[in-house]
């Protein structure tokens, strides 16, 4: 919200002004008060633990006042914890409200869906297995509801391009929410049971132990990508004319991937094959990765060093998985000509068949040292025209696929040379540069 304060600002305000309504109409008398007031404490209370802990969001009491209140009261648990948990961001009024009616619209439309379908009663009378499907529904439209609202706040905000605002949003949230509102469920009807609102606690005791064993997960994704860009930067570091250039290769391997239809967990051990196919330049003299104008052949046989320098240096990280192979493997051809093994064909591993491709199309599209970026209908062309001899054509279709329908904003990776000098005329060899 700060990096376009205006626009953002703005959707945020709308957000709250749209929540108003739905906060409206609070229970009528004293009586009916009091399950909403517990709940709006008990999810203060959570939110503040879950996120000073673990980060992230709890939500199945936000949940189980959907499936016990009527939708104005269900709208008002998230607000106490909107505006009394603390904030580790600036602006601060801009982040409360958005905290504040983000939830409220959420589990105000989930309230309206489950009390349409009867689902309170259903709840009120522990009617299963036909309390799921109101339950279900709801949880669906809760979800529904938090993409389109973050996914409204990433356009207004200019996080990503508009085509892909709102991409992998719900079904990144949907199983989450899913377990949250079974366990919102179970509160809800235990809430409703002879024992009352206590015993309704007991469900919370185990998801906060499964909340930890997320949180470890993520901590201990954080400590890869921490090594990841580490590492990066030290490549970046010591050939400073190709910076960026591995995130983009990253950027590139993960569209190819996704056009081949492969899971998200190959396309994300794709992206670090990406991110870090160039780290082993950091067991090549700096001179030469840095050198203006054409190596001489020692030279450029010492710069072919570096996919096995790469793979061992990765060698003992477990999770990069194959990964390490593409590290390896990504400078060779299909017709055998490549290095370091000079491996044809199948023989090449198909993960590093992808990068070889993103690889070759970012150098391509950037400029370096020795090359001017070329437009990128140019750079497709140069691969098409070496597809079958230098790529894997059916990587190569992939990618260009992928660019026809998303684009590419390639970034100038270097400045331009000091001292007045320009950049040599010839361009490197695609797929031996450096």
């Amino acid at each position: 919200m700060d990096v376009v304060p205006a626009r953002a600002h703005g959707y945020v305000a709308a957000v709250a002004l749209l929540a108003v309504p739905c906060l409206s109409r609070p229970p009528g008398t004293p009586g009916s008060w009091l399950a909403p007031t517990l709940l709006a404490a008990l999810y203060a209370a959570c939110e503040h633990a879950v996120h000073r802990r673990f980060g992230g969001t709890f939500y199945p009491v936000l949940l189980a006042g959907a499936f016990l209140l009527p939708p104005s009261a269900a709208a008002l648990v998230p607000v106490p914890a909107a505006l009394l948990c603390p904030l580790g961001h600036r602006p601060a009024l801009p982040r409360r409200v958005w905290r504040a009616a983000r939830p409220a619209l959420a589990v105000w439309a989930a309230a309206r869906v489950h009390e349409a379908l009867g689902g309170r009663d259903a709840v009120a009378g522990a009617d299963f297995p036909y309390a799921l499907l109101p339950a279900g529904a709801a949880v669906l439209a809760f979800c529904l509801v938090l993409t389109a609202l973050d996914g409204g706040l990433r356009a207004a905000a200019g996080l990503v391009p508009p085509c892909r605002t709102w991409r992998g949003l719900l079904a990144r949230s949907l199983a989450l929410v899913a377990v949250h509102g079974l366990a919102g469920l179970m509160m809800a009807v235990l809430w409703r049971s002879p024992y009352g609102p206590v015993s309704a606690l007991l469900v919370l005791l185990p998801m906060c132990v499964s909340w930890w064993v997320f949180a470890q997960y993520h901590r201990e994704r954080a400590a890869h990508q921490a090594t990841i860009r580490a590492l990066v930067q030290a490549v970046d570091i010591k050939d400073g004319y190709t910076r960026g250039h591995s995130e983009r290769v990253g950027q590139a391997s993960v569209l190819i991937a996704r056009e081949l239809g492969l899971d998200d967990d190959r396309v994300e051990v794709l992206r670090f094959a990406g991110i870090l196919h160039d780290v082993g330049k950091l067991g090549v003299p700096t001179r030469l990765l840095r050198k203006d104008g054409p190596l001489t052949p020692e030279e450029r046989r010492i710069i072919e060093l570096h996919p096995e320098y790469g793979h061992e240096m990765v060698r003992g990280i477990s999770f990069l998985g194959e990964a390490r192979t593409a590290i390896l493997h990504h400078h060779e051809r299909l017709d055998g000509s490549g290095y370091p093994y000079g491996l044809a064909g199948d023989r090449i591993p198909e993960c590093a068949r992808i990068v070889a491709v993103a690889d070759a199309f970012d150098a391509m599209t950037s400029t370096r040292c020795y090359s001017r970026a070329r437009p990128v209908e140019a750079a497709i062309a140069e691969l098409e025209r070496c597809a079958g001899a230098h790529f894997d054509p059916r990587m190569v279709r992939a990618l260009v696929r992928a660019l026809r329908r998303e684009g590419w904003r390639p970034a100038v990776t270097a400045d331009e040379p000091a001292y007045g000098t320009a950049p040599a005329e010839r361009a490197p060899r695609t797929g031996a540069h450096r």
